[in-house]
């Protein structure tokens, strides 16, 4: 099922990038279209503290609630759908579809930001529990703050873990890092580093995860440990796909390239957040957002005059 209208703009994703896009391209008085498939890792935060704006904190779903009024009240049309294609025509517009349906938009941006890998064996209920407890966490720059003297365990190895258990060091002298399976693979220098820091090593695997007297709690080969908060250093999956489905130029890990105005090699396709740079960083995405969202109606402007 095709519709006849072609959007000005169709933003795919609703975490902070493509809900702040979606605020500026109403503001410009632009058709637009965003679809929301309900997964923005934005949800997961228990309380955002650097956050500006919020000194006393928000959670993750508020501020994406108030940031959907935002974009409603300058009449952004939402729709809770997954994209699962896009095309560039050969007329110059965009062809996106949500399974059966179809639409047309002058312009796209993707804003579909990346899915953090979990620790393997642990299910859903737990796993979401556990973060909004603050028991799981993902993202150091945001709340190391808040493991400040706490027993932190850090599930990685490799080059990735060492720097995650390095960087949480900055609040916290109890760190260990665990294997996810088997022996740490780890160079000289990450070894000496570890070492120099005083950061326990120990070999996977990791499993029997549970909540344990407020604390988590699971297997290792050294016998079931528990800690305050972990952090899986296990990298994510950047969701670049439609992006390169529609032609659209990858680096080597995956993120969508784009220029200083988060144009992508393809003519009026556009992206901003962590699709671009996992910085995890919501102030970053919203920025990225910000440039898009004016480079997207200056280039609508030079196809044809936006005039009231």
């Amino acid at each position: 099922m095709a519709s006849n209208e072609i959007d000005d703009c169709i933003i795919v994703g609703a975490g902070p990038a493509g809900l702040t896009a979606a605020i500026y391209l109403a503001r410009y008085y632009l058709r637009i279209r965003l679809f929301d498939c309900g997964t923005s890792r934005a949800s997961w935060i228990p309380t955002s503290h650097n956050h500006a704006g919020f000194p006393d904190g928000i959670n993750g779903n508020d501020l994406l609630e108030r940031m959907r009024e935002q974009a409603a009240k300058y009449g952004a049309l939402r729709e809770p759908k997954r994209v699962t294609h896009l095309a560039l025509d050969e007329d110059g517009t965009f062809r996106v579809c949500c399974g059966d349906e179809e639409f047309r938009s002058r312009t796209v941006l993707l804003a579909t930001g990346v899915v953090n890998n979990r620790p393997e064996g642990i299910d859903d209920q737990l796993h979401d529990q556990a973060v909004a407890r603050g028991l799981i966490r993902y993202c150091p720059v945001c709340d190391g703050y808040e493991v400040t003297d706490k027993r932190v365990g850090v599930i990685g190895t490799g080059a990735r873990g060492t720097a995650e258990a390095q960087f949480v060091r900055t609040y916290t002298v109890d760190i260990t890092l665990i294997a996810p399976e088997g022996e740490h693979v780890l160079a000289q220098e990450d070894v000496a580093a570890l070492e120099d820091a005083g950061i326990r090593r120990i070999a996977g695997p990791c499993g029997g995860y549970a909540l344990e007297n407020g604390q988590i709690a699971f297997d290792t080969v050294e016998g079931r440990m528990a800690f305050d908060s972990i952090y899986p250093a296990l990298g994510s999956v950047i969701r670049s796909g439609l992006a390169e489905k529609a032609g659209a130029k990858l680096s080597k890990d995956g993120c969508i390239l784009t220029d200083d105005h988060l144009e992508t090699t393809v003519p009026g396709l556009f992206a901003a957040g962590d699709v671009v740079k996992g910085l995890d960083q919501i102030s970053h995405a919203m920025g990225q957002a910000g440039v898009a969202a004016t480079a997207i109606r200056n280039t609508l402007a030079r196809q044809k005059p936006l005039r009231r």
